[in-house]
């Protein structure tokens, strides 16, 4: 099991380094002059070319690409804000937890509901209730997240008035933007724990529990979902990753100050170390999820087990 880590660890490392790599290559590629957007349109010749020195953006892409690396995985140093002049690592800690409030909190909601309304589905194979389920899950997979997130303002907000509309402050505050990120996740969720517990209810060892007379639900509970939690997990995963990364939208539908917000800002302002630091975290998260999933599969899995135990003989 240690090896197993061992190479999942590694394979984060390789994936963040490849991410750097990107991030910084389509930053460097991007037209446009940082030091004329700061400046203005109106800064001469030698001001903008002691900018662009401060800035470090004279150099050649390779010295400035090596720079990048070692400051990043060797200081953990993600460089000063042009447009703010902050070191951006803090304006990263200052807005982790509001991103992470969210995130986390759809992650539970979309696992929670998601997995009842596919176990209840995979039950009522056939019926209203299997269709109710299927079609609500396509609904919610094809509407647009910033769409839904509007019409929540508009009935929630401005119409009935019961939950504020935008900004930080409150639990209130959180609500709508917690639904409405967790909405895409539930209806992976739907589906694919639908799908696993289907496939799960013809397996022999559930026939021979029922053939036994033990009761439906403890059928359900102890000897299906068990064996349904393998695409159930990566449907989690795949939802929560997708809820981080989809952030800015919903960041800025309600305006609150997140990574996602953030990493909008430096767009719009060609403000390079935010973009990088901000693609980075979610480069990081999304390791770090995809880490536990596996180590949930070698936990549930025992033929990974096996496979590595193998191995070290």
């Amino acid at each position: 099991m240690g090896r197993f880590i061992m190479e999942r660890i590694l394979w984060m490392i390789l994936i963040l380094i490849a991410a750097a790599f990107v991030i910084f290559t389509l930053m460097y590629l991007v037209p446009g002059d940082p030091a004329k957007s700061l400046l203005g349109p109106d800064a001469t010749y030698k001001v903008l070319e002691i900018k662009r020195h401060e800035l470090g953006i004279d150099r050649p892409y390779i010295v400035q690409l090596g720079d990048f690396l070692y400051k990043t995985f060797i200081r953990f140093d993600l460089g000063i804000s042009w447009k703010f002049g902050t070191p951006v690592i803090e304006d990263v800690a200052e807005r982790l937890p509001r991103t992470l409030i969210i995130g986390l909190s759809a992650l539970v909601l979309s696992a929670f509901l998601g997995t009842v309304l596919g176990i209840f589905a995979a039950i009522n194979k056939g019926k209203w209730q299997d269709s109710t389920t299927m079609v609500l899950a396509m609904v919610l997979i094809s509407v647009p997240d910033f769409w839904v997130a509007l019409m929540f303002i508009l009935l929630f907000s401005a119409t009935l008035g019961w939950l504020p509309a935008y900004g930080i402050g409150s639990v209130a505050h959180y609500i709508q933007p917690i639904i409405c990120s967790s909405l895409l996740g539930v209806a992976i969720n739907a589906r694919q724990g639908r799908s696993a517990m289907l496939e799960t209810i013809r397996a022999e060892f559930v026939v021979t529990a029922r053939a036994k007379g033990q009761r439906e639900n403890i059928v359900v509970r102890k000897h299906m979902l068990p064996n349904a939690l393998m695409p159930i997990i990566t449907g989690v995963a795949g939802g929560l990753t997708m809820t981080i990364a989809g952030s800015p939208i919903m960041e800025t539908v309600f305006s609150i100050p997140g990574i996602g917000q953030y990493m909008l800002v430096g767009i719009y302002s060609n403000d390079a170390p935010i973009v990088r630091a901000c693609v980075m975290f979610f480069a990081l998260f999304t390791t770090v999820v995809i880490l536990i999933m596996d180590l949930c599969y070698a936990f549930l899995d025992p033929r990974i087990k096996a496979q590595y135990s193998r191995r070290k003989r």
